[in-house]
């Protein structure tokens, strides 16, 4: 007896680097030069200092991380932190070609983000009045619990409605999309959105409604 493979249902998204699109390296090498940092070193201290990890499970609020950083990055005053700050996350944009994608998958699956990412990630989402387009955001610093931990991918599944093997797992951290893989969801390698398209397009079924299946009797992990 054939066993069905089961329908696609769900699209979960990481934001970083995803839904966010990735600087140039040029971007930080300014950012170097101005502050006197040695090239190549600000991601290192900005997203390898424990603070980093306290804030991606909520024991420092984002402020608190910037407080923190900011004499490692030569930022001397709570202005200088807050002036750099802004200057950094104005630099920050959406994938356009990310976002045409969520929108196309918008009313025909359950669309969700998972992210490894300190307090606050929704309002950031509503900044950028694209909140809308999903019916879970599951941000780490505000739940207490990041990936890998198998938590964090049951957590936005139940909330999805859906069982493993219903849903899509995208990440460009390899690690994050292997521990997907090994709870049972398919998972793609972000590298970029036009390839993205590609590879959604050999795991999403062509016609139906996934939202429409997932809402008529899905049982939750």
């Amino acid at each position: 007896m054939r066993v069905p493979v089961p329908t696609i249902k769900a699209v979960i998204f990481d934001f970083g680097r995803v839904i966010s699109a990735a600087r140039p390296d040029a971007v930080f090498e300014r950012y170097e030069d101005e502050l006197g940092l040695v090239r190549g070193s600000i991601n290192r201290i900005m997203f390898e200092a424990p603070a980093w990890q306290e804030a991606l499970v909520g024991r420092l609020s984002m402020e608190e991380y910037w407080y923190r950083i900011g004499p490692s990055l030569g930022l001397t005053s709570p202005d200088a932190v807050d002036r750099f700050r802004r200057r950094y996350y104005g630099d920050e944009a959406v994938d356009r070609v990310v976002l045409d994608l969520i929108q196309t998958l918008h009313g025909r699956f359950r669309l969700a983000v998972l992210s490894n990412h300190p307090p606050g990630l929704g309002p950031w989402l509503e900044d950028w009045a694209i909140q809308r387009y999903f019916d879970v955001v599951y941000g780490s610093g505000d739940e207490g619990c990041a990936k890998p931990d198998p938590a964090a991918y049951r957590t936005v599944l139940e909330r999805l409605g859906v069982v493993p093997p219903e849903a899509v797992f995208i990440d460009d951290t390899a690690g994050h999309v292997a521990a997907a893989r090994e709870l049972g969801l398919h998972g793609i390698v972000f590298t970029h959105a036009r390839q993205l398209a590609r590879d959604l397009a050999t795991l999403l079924p062509t016609s139906g409604n996934g939202r429409e299946a997932a809402g008529s009797g899905a049982n939750p992990p």
